[in-house]
């Protein structure tokens, strides 16, 4: 029978084993995620998963996510894979075999404190609970300043025996900071300024001769449509390139030369719970609420036509005979544009239904082009350009041509506010597949900081939706009926007219 002296002993034998079990598994974070089963297993965060695996094929990746999806523990995870090359069996991802040089960065240094440094250290007062394992951290080097407990550099114990070294950088310490060596892996938390996304992709571009490093970023599009985001979503949308490796017509993602981008949405995050979602999105305005939940960039206060794409957009229908059209036309070298508008006579809805666009070509390719929808509708149209009077004569070249067309209200503002006041009102109406470009447009017409139009090399559909709206309304006509063409496969609307349409249908306005 044992003594209360032994048990005692063995008592505290014990709690000192199991807080022991407890300081490793604090240690031990980095294989803790992404497990093969459970409520958080590895299957159940698809878009986390292609996102690292992609890595092994391209040079540039981007997570574009919704908030608390994981995004940033998902760039810490590799950070600290590349660090100690303790890659898990079923990587499929860029791998390393030997000691790397990195870089995890943020906006500021306050936030890369609160953020990828502790997702890679742990809190501050427990640092080595974080995603390098505790016992591989060799060298912890403070950052002199005004933030406490910041971190400038640490020195990892790589699995061959050598050293890696994470350096910790601020998007505030600007372009020139980021120059110096080649690095094997940058980790950008959160969008950063394009001077700096470029001089991280040198940095990056050739490690060795024959080795390539990888540069990847992870964030919420609360900021818009910004430079880094238009890189990977050249539209505000997913490219169309996809990744070969990914079957899944659920995941959301886009390749685009040697860069990769996929969406990650709440539906793509076990760990949230319902309340948690709905305490997120009670706190945010409406026009970033789709940033937040789906990961999906939004224009904000400077959006020139803040509305979301499904108020305005319809799936295409064929336009029937007693509809007026017209079209508005913008040319230029770079790139010539037109839009095709009708009009129900009954409810004042215009719908844009068709659309041109062709850079590099001479004005009878765009003759021919605008002709072969419809000879006799009438249009408006302008030149892209700054001298009124070059301008006058490329239009009258058009005329000469036998473009049916005349000069537009030009006015900007008004007619960006009787182009938003139709989309808001629902008498605006946009083809969803005939004018995907158009919608493209759309998506990046914004205003800068001084209220003036941000995006002018790329406007024109916007700029010919503005001269429908102003000026094409007023002189859209009905097609006539000798035009044998357009009619082809209306026969069904004739016979529920009840009669063949005379001359006098289609000379006006019905």
């Amino acid at each position: 029978m044992p003594t209360q002296e032994e048990l005692r002993e063995a008592a505290q034998t014990v709690i000192k084993i199991s807080e022991e079990i407890k300081r490793r598994h604090k240690h031990r974070k980095l294989y803790s995620l992404f497990p093969d089963k459970g409520p958080l297993r590895r299957e159940l965060y698809k878009p986390h998963i292609y996102f690292l695996k992609a890595g092994k094929d391209y040079f540039e990746r981007c997570i574009i996510a919704a908030n608390r999806v994981g995004k940033s523990i998902l760039g810490g995870y590799e950070i600290a894979l590349h660090a100690t090359g303790l890659y898990p069996y079923w990587w499929e991802g860029k791998r390393f075999n030997h000691p790397t040089r990195l870089w995890a960065c943020g906006a500021s240094f306050q936030t890369v404190r609160d953020i990828g440094q502790e997702i890679l250290l742990g809190p501050v007062g427990s640092w080595g609970t974080g995603l390098i394992p505790g016992d591989l951290i060799k060298d912890i080097r403070r950052r002199a300043g005004s933030i406490p407990n910041s971190v400038e550099q640490i020195t990892v114990k790589h699995k061959t025996g050598g050293l890696s070294v994470i350096g910790f950088k601020a998007y505030e310490q600007k372009r020139q900071s980021f120059e110096g060596t080649s690095m094997h892996g940058i980790w950008l938390d959160e969008e950063c300024p394009m001077d700096i996304y470029g001089e991280c992709i040198i940095r990056a571009m050739t490690v060795n001769e024959d080795e390539m490093g990888t540069v990847f970023l992870t964030f919420t599009p609360l900021m818009g449509l910004t430079e880094v985001v238009l890189k990977f979503e050249p539209n505000g949308a997913m490219p169309e390139g996809r990744a070969p490796f990914i079957d899944d017509p659920n995941i959301i993602h886009g390749v685009k030369e040697s860069k990769f981008v996929i969406n990650a949405t709440w539906d793509d995050a076990p760990h949230l719970t319902e309340e948690q979602k709905k305490n997120i999105i009670e706190g945010t305005p409406l026009y970033l609420r789709d940033a937040r939940a789906k990961g999906i960039p939004q224009l904000g206060a400077g959006a020139i036509y803040p509305i979301l794409e499904d108020d305005i957009t319809i799936e295409d229908f064929e336009i029937p005979p007693w509809y007026r059209r017209c079209f508005g036309l913008d040319t230029g070298w770079k790139a010539t544009a037109a839009l095709w508008g009708a009009i129900d006579p009954e409810s004042d809805v215009l719908y844009l239904y068709s659309c041109y666009k062709q850079g590099h070509a001479e004005p009878e390719t765009h003759v021919r082009a605008v002709k072969s929808r419809g000879y006799w509708i009438p249009g408006v149209g302008d030149y892209a350009g700054t001298n009124q009077l070059d301008g006058k004569k490329v239009i009258e070249e058009y005329m000469a041509l036998g473009l049916n067309i005349s000069f537009p209200d030009k006015h900007v503002e008004a007619g960006i506010f009787a182009v938003w006041e139709r989309m808001v009102s629902g008498r605006l109406k946009i083809f969803k597949s005939a004018c995907i470009p158009l919608i493209n447009e759309i998506r990046i017409y914004r205003r800068n900081d001084k209220g003036k139009v941000a995006v002018e090399q790329d406007d024109h559909l916007c700029d010919c939706m503005r001269y429908i709206v102003m000026t094409g309304i007023f002189i859209a006509t009905i097609a006539p009926f000798e035009d044998e063409e357009y009619f082809i496969g209306q026969q069904s609307m004739r016979s529920s007219i009840g009669r063949m349409p005379g001359p006098g249908y289609f000379g006006g306005i019905y």
